[in-house]
């Protein structure tokens, strides 16, 4: 690294909707829920990451908690580059006495506007970025599994974000064809709290719907391995007294299917644009699943069963594309796909 080495910090951040993972001599140093808390009055950082979930939908007239992040993209501008400096001085806690440069790698959906791309490298250079690369998620998650993305054969690759879900055949180091959409976790989260609603008439907010989809989620309405009903407790709609509800695993993945629907819907598009030969390498490896969505219960085999190619959860999905992102970081001059 040199001499003045220490003049400039070397960091791989995947900025998703959910969560932001920053990646520091190839460890996780970082590991946050993307979402800050905001004085009202002042615009300044209250709590970021975990402390900032633990106030969401419980503060009162004087904070705010806001994710910056929506669909995969930066929707509030000041809040992301709060988030970002936040999530770098949680990382140099040791060194508050010194800012070193920062050489950043971010990782952005594949389907990200010029405008967004733009919001990205501001937030960055803000945030104290000087060299500021970035890298297509899906492109990032392939590295991050082990795929060979320089080889001349087809890898693809389904990750399945916070905000957006990324579809990509990726060969000769390149996205040969992709789909981006905006439909993810989030989404799925929104199913619950509608389905909910409608069909048991109580109210829940984003977090205790999130736990519904950890604890109960599934694409399938029949699993190997079931997992116990989740009680849901809450205020009924129409009296607002308290009721205890449990919600099996079958429910919700009635209120998932439409969703669902829709990602089998991308991928076969996907499908339909790839090239024989790689379509062929494609049917042979199977298709392999990143992001936090991987993690529904019995998804790898529905999505199987729909296409006739084998569907894989990767190891660990939920860092599969910070791993990447890492590794792009350590080889800036070597991958030719990063976007400078």
């Amino acid at each position: 690294m040199g001499l003045f080495s220490f003049l400039q910090q070397e960091i791989a951040m995947d900025l998703g909707t959910a969560n932001t993972i920053l990646i520091h001599n190839d460890k996780v140093v970082v590991d946050e829920p993307s979402i800050v808390a905001l004085d009202e009055r002042t615009g300044k950082l209250v709590a970021i990451g975990h402390e900032a979930r633990k106030m969401h939908g419980k503060t009162h007239d004087g904070i705010k908690t806001v994710r910056p992040l929506r669909d995969g993209v930066i929707a509030d501008f000041n809040a992301a580059e709060l988030m970002i400096r936040g999530m770098i001085k949680m990382m140099n806690k040791r060194r508050s006495w010194f800012n070193p440069s920062l050489k950043m790698v971010i990782c952005i959906p594949s389907g990200s506007t010029e405008v967004e791309l733009r919001a990205v490298r501001d937030s960055s250079e803000h945030a104290g970025g000087r060299e500021v690369y970035m890298i297509y998620e899906p492109m990032a998650a392939a590295i991050g599994i082990g795929m060979d993305v320089e080889a001349p054969q087809g890898n693809m690759i389904v990750d399945i974000g916070g905000g957006s879900t990324e579809v990509a055949v990726i060969s000769l180091g390149g996205i040969v064809c992709n789909r981006s959409i905006r439909i993810a976790g989030d989404d799925f989260t929104e199913d619950i709290q509608e389905y909910m609603r409608r069909q048991h008439n109580i109210k829940i907010g984003d977090r205790t719907a999130e736990d519904i989809k950890i604890n109960v989620g599934a694409a399938i309405t029949e699993l190997d391995n079931p997992p116990p009903d989740y009680m849901v407790r809450g205020p009924h709609q129409m009296t607002a007294l308290p009721i205890e509800i449990p919600v099996s695993y079958q429910e919700i993945a009635l209120c998932l299917d439409k969703s669902i629907a829709k990602l089998e819907t991308a991928i076969m598009n996907v499908l339909e644009l790839t090239p024989p030969e790689l379509y062929s390498d494609i049917f042979t490896k199977g298709v392999y699943l990143a992001g936090g969505g991987a993690l529904l219960r019995g998804l790898d085999k529905r999505l199987t069963d729909k296409t006739n190619i084998p569907f894989y959860v990767a190891e660990d999905p939920l860092h599969a594309v910070a791993r990447g992102t890492g590794i792009a970081l350590k080889n800036v001059e070597n991958f030719p796909f990063l976007i400078r």
